[in-house]
C-alpha cells in the first residue's frame, strides 16, 4: 500500500511539474519530511525563477522602444542632476587641469517603467540593465580623460520605483580642463569648473537641473590637497548655444583653490633672499681681495640663476611675468649689481695707482737738475727741516750723478737757497695739484663701498615693501 501511495504521489509530482513548474524536488522533500502522513506542503514560488517575473517582462522593456526619449515628441523631459564629490585627486599647473573622483546622479520619470507593486518597493538592478533602457547622455564638458570605476564590477546602480522615478548612480573620475591665472603665482587662488551636459538633447527635448540647488552638491570635510586650500564650492547653470545644433543647458560645478605659500617661501623666496644679503658681505671685504670679491659674487650669480631655472621647470610657459619671476629678477639684479660694484671699485683703484705713477715719472726731470751733491748738501741739515721738506718724494727716485766740473766751483749756501726755493715755489703747486686728485681718487673708491652698505639693504627692503604689500 506505501509502495501504491509513493507511485502515485511521484505521478504527481511530474504531472504538477510539467503543467506548474513546481520543482520536482519539493515534492520529495515533502514525502521524507511527512513520512507516512503522505501530506504534501507548497512552498511559497521564488519570483526570480518564474519565466512571468523576469526583469524584462516586469518593467515591460520588449514592449518599448527605449532608442526615444520619455514622452517623445511631447515637452522637455526634466532631469534632475546631483554629485557627491569623494575627492580632489591632483591640480597639475604644467597641464593646466584637475582630476576629481564623484558620485553623479541622475532622476527623472519613465512610464514606460513603471510596474505594479503591493508593497511599493523599488527595485534595485547593475549596470546590466542600463544598456536595454534609454539613460540622460551626460557627458563632461573639456574633460581630457574619464572612466566609469570597474572594482570589482561596473560602479552603476540603477533604481526604478513603481510610478516609473528612475535614479541613475555611477562612480566616475573626470580629468578636465581648468584656465588658469599665474599672473600672482604663487600668491594666487584659483577657480576651476566641472562642466556637465546632454550630448544630443537640446532644452526643447532635455531639461537638465540641479535637484536641489546648491544643496545638490555635496563633499568630503576629509577632502585635502598639499600645495592647495579648498575654500569653496558651488554650483550654478546656464545655457550653452552652439551655432549648428543649438541650445543646451549645462551644469557647473565650481570650487575655488587657494594656494598655500609657506612652501614656496622656503624653497624660493628665503634662498633668493639669503643670495641677495650673501652678495652684500663682499661690501666688507678688502678691495685688494680681488679672488675672495669675485668667486662670492660669481657663486650668488649662479646661485641665482638655478633657482630662477628650478621654479620655471615646474611651470607652463606662459607669455607674462608671473609674480614670482619679478621677485627672482629683481633679487638677480640686485646680486649682479654686487658684482658690477666690485668692478667700478677695481677700476677705479687701477686709475689712481696708474696716476699716482704718472705723477711720480712727470718728478724726475726736476730732480735731473740737481746733482746729488747739492741735494745731499740741502738735505745735510743746513736748512731747516721745513726747507727740506719741500722737496720730500724727489730724492726717492734714482738720481743720476754728475762729474764734478773742476770749472763749477761749488756753490756758496746762498746760491744753494736761491736754487731751492725756486724750484720748491714751481714744484708745490703742482704737487698739490696733483695730490688733491689722488687723494679725491682714494675717497671716491672707499666711498663707493661705504654707501653701497647702506644704499643695496635699504633698497632691497623697500622692494620688499612694495612686493609684499601688492601682492598679499
Amino acid at each position: 500500500v506505501v509502495f501504491f501511495f509513493a507511485l502515485v504521489l511521484v505521478l504527481s509530482c511530474l504531472v504538477l511539474f510539467y503543467f506548474e513548474r513546481f520543482p520536482v524536488l519539493s515534492c520529495f522533500l515533502s514525502f521524507t519530511s511527512f513520512g507516512p502522513h503522505l501530506s504534501v506542503v507548497k512552498k511559497p514560488p521564488d519570483v526570480t525563477k518564474s519565466r512571468k517575473t523576469k526583469t524584462d517582462q516586469l518593467l515591460k522593456v520588449d514592449d518599448h522602444d527605449f532608442t526615444m526619449r520619455p514622452a517623445f515628441g511631447g515637452p522637455a523631459i526634466p532631469v534632475g542632476v546631483d554629485v557627491q564629490v569623494e575627492s580632489l585627486d591632483s591640480i597639475s599647473e604644467v597641464d593646466m587641469d584637475f582630476t576629481m573622483t564623484l558620485y553623479l546622479r541622475h532622476y527623472w520619470k519613465d512610464e514606460r517603467l513603471s510596474f505594479s507593486s503591493s508593497t511599493n518597493k523599488s527595485m534595485t538592478f547593475d549596470g546590466r540593465l542600463v544598456k536595454k533602457i534609454w539613460v540622460p547622455d551626460v557627458f563632461f564638458v573639456h574633460s581630457k580623460r574619464s572612466f566609469i570605476h570597474d572594482t570589482t564590477t561596473d560602479n552603476i546602480m540603477l533604481r526604478v520605483f513603481p510610478d516609473g522615478h528612475v535614479l541613475y548612480s555611477l562612480r566616475v573620475t573626470v580629468t578636465a580642463a581648468c584656465n588658469m591665472d599665474f599672473s600672482r603665482f604663487p600668491l594666487d587662488s584659483q577657480t576651476c569648473s566641472l562642466e556637465l551636459e546632454s550630448y544630443a538633447y537640446t532644452d526643447e527635448d532635455l531639461m537638465l537641473y540641479w535637484k536641489s540647488g546648491d544643496e545638490s552638491l555635496s563633499t568630503d570635510d576629509r577632502i585635502s590637497l598639499s600645495q592647495f586650500l579648498i575654500q569653496k564650492f558651488h554650483t550654478t547653470s546656464r545655457l550653452a548655444f552652439y551655432s549648428s545644433t543649438g541650445w543646451y543647458n549645462r551644469l557647473y560645478i565650481n570650487f575655488t583653490l587657494r594656494r598655500h605659500i609657506f612652501f614656496f617661501l622656503l624653497q624660493t623666496y628665503f634662498p633668493a633672499t639669503l643670495m641677495v644679503m650673501l652678495s652684500w658681505v663682499s661690501f666688507w671685504i678688502d678691495r685688494r681681495a680681488v679672488p675672495a670679491r669675485v668667486s662670492l659674487g660669481i657663486t650668488t650669480v649662479l646661485t641665482m640663476s638655478t633657482i630662477i631655472t628650478g621654479v620655471n621647470a615646474s611651470m607652463p610657459r606662459v607669455s607674462y611675468i608671473k609674480a614670482v619671476d619679478i621677485y627672482l629678477w629683481v633679487s638677480f639684479v640686485f646680486v649682479f649689481l654686487s658684482v658690477l660694484e666690485y668692478a667700478a671699485v677695481n677700476y677705479l683703484s687701477t686709475v689712481q695707482d696708474r696716476r699716482e705713477r704718472k705723477m711720480r715719472e712727470r718728478s724726475l726731470p726736476c730732480t735731473c737738475s740737481i746733482s746729488q751733491t747739492r741735494t745731499m748738501t740741502m738735505m745735510d741739515g743746513t736748512y731747516s727741516e721745513a726747507d727740506t721738506n719741500s722737496l720730500a718724494g724727489y730724492t726717492e727716485e734714482p738720481i743720476m750723478q754728475e762729474e764734478p766740473d773742476e770749472k763749477n766751483q761749488v756753490p756758496e749756501k746762498s746760491e744753494h737757497m736761491v736754487v731751492h726755493l725756486s724750484m720748491s715755489s714751481e714744484s708745490a703747486g703742482i704737487k698739490k695739484r696733483k695730490s688733491l686728485r689722488a687723494l679725491s681718487i682714494i675717497q671716491n673708491t672707499h666711498a663707493i663701498d661705504k654707501y653701497s652698505r647702506m644704499i643695496f639693504p635699504g633698497s632691497y627692503i623697500f622692494f620688499n615693501l612694495i612686493y609684499w604689500s601688492v601682492y598679499c
